[in-house]
Order: structure tokens, then C-alpha cells, then sequence
């Protein structure tokens, strides 16, 4: 099965798509991506989409948050790719899954919310996930049963759940919480745990069989 990543990052979602079964990935990114783990395009992903989408069996997109992130610097003119990049997977055909943050909820349609907890991560990191065809179910009930750690807080790892965001201080403590070996700092920052993607590559190939 052949699995286009577009805005792909570091591979955080790659790694999940591969582990439900996926082996055959292209990942595309405007900026380099030295540790992407599987195929890497350096070029326009809309652009690579309209080209080069209907040679793949999936089509995975997370495009830029920073238009719908509720921080600050959110309010700078970022550009808004939700709804050209889903009018283009349309035309297209094939299936497809659009992850974003919070903020741009109410631009994907019947978006499913993950969280690290479904997965028995210990990370706080929702995310919304636009699935065609549509996933309405999540694995597990998102379960906060531990206290959030200050921001800069490591000590305590084992008692605490911890966001992953910004200039956070523990790289091997991210690494383990995300459930991702291979990235830096900034790459985490940015990530999205494997553990969503296997389950959303795994409900997409059990449907195909």
C-alpha cells in the first residue's frame, strides 16, 4: 500500500501509517527534513498533491497550524490551507486523512479528536484528525488521570502527564513520552505520535481487505 504524506515533518506520522502495514511512503515538505525515515521530496506539497496524488493509495496532510493555533503569534498573517488542500484531495478521489490543532476543528468535517492518553502515552497532545472515508469512534475515552507538569517541569515524569511544545527542557523525556527515537527538539515540537496514525492506518486497511 502507498501512503503520501504531505507537510510531513519529521515522520512522526509516517512511523504510525508504516507500523499499521503501509510500506511504500513518500513524504513531501518545503523545508528540509534530514531525518525523515522513509522517501523524502523537497517541493511544494499542493503542488506535489495535484501532480503525483492519484499514484498513491492514502493520502495523509498536515498542513501548517500556526493560522489556527490559539497562540499569540497566531495572529500574524499565516495562511489557511485546510479547505484548498480538501477541495484538491476531492478531485483527486482517493482516500485521505487532514490533521490539524484544535483551533481549526470547525474547519474539517467530523473531525475525530486523539489524545496520547487513548494510547497510554503519558503526553497531553490533542489532535483532530478528517478522515475520508469517516472514522466516527476513538479506541479509548481520552483519560486525564494525572495531573499536567508545570512547563519546564521533569522531576517528577512518572506522576505527571507533560505537554510537548515550544522550548521544552527534556529531549530523551519527549522522546519516550511521544513514543519517537529519532527527532530533536524541534522536530518533537511539532510531532504527531505515531501511535495516531497506526490506528488510523489500521482502520483505512481494514476496510480495504
Amino acid at each position: 500500500m502507498k501512503l503520501l504524506d504531505l507537510f510531513c515533518g519529521a515522520g512522526g506520522a509516517a512511523v504510525g501509517y508504516h507500523r499499521a502495514g503501509f510500506d511504500e511512503i513518500v513524504g513531501v515538505d518545503i523545508k528540509p527534513q534530514p531525518h525523515y525515515p522513509f522517501t523524502f521530496v523537497l517541493g511544494d506539497a499542493l503542488e506535489y498533491l495535484r501532480e503525483h496524488g492519484y499514484e498513491f493509495d492514502f493520502i495523509h496532510a498536515s498542513p501548517p497550524c500556526q493560522a489556527y493555533s490559539v497562540l499569540g503569534f497566531a495572529k500574524k498573517n499565516y495562511p489557511k490551507l485546510i479547505e484548498p488542500l480538501r477541495k484538491l484531495l476531492v478531485v483527486i478521489g482517493k482516500s485521505f486523512c487532514i490533521e490539524n490543532v484544535s483551533g481549526a476543528k470547525a474547519e474539517l468535517a467530523n473531525p475525530v479528536m486523539l489524545c496520547g492518553t487513548m494510547f497510554g502515552l503519558r503526553i497531553l497532545r490533542h489532535r483532530y484528525f478528517e478522515c475520508n472515508p469517516a472514522i466516527y469512534f476513538v479506541p479509548h475515552p481520552c483519560n486525564h488521570w494525572l495531573p499536567v507538569a508545570k512547563k519546564g517541569t521533569w522531576a517528577n515524569k512518572d506522576s505527571h502527564f507533560h505537554p510537548v511544545y515550544g522550548h521544552f527542557s527534556n529531549q530523551e523525556y519527549a522522546r519516550e513520552a511521544m513514543g519517537i527515537g529519532w527527532m530533536t527538539r524541534d522536530e518533537l515540537a511539532e510531532a504527531i505520535p505515531p501511535a495516531y496514525t497506526e490506528w488510523i492506518g489500521k482502520q483505512f486497511l481494514q476496510r480495504s481487505t
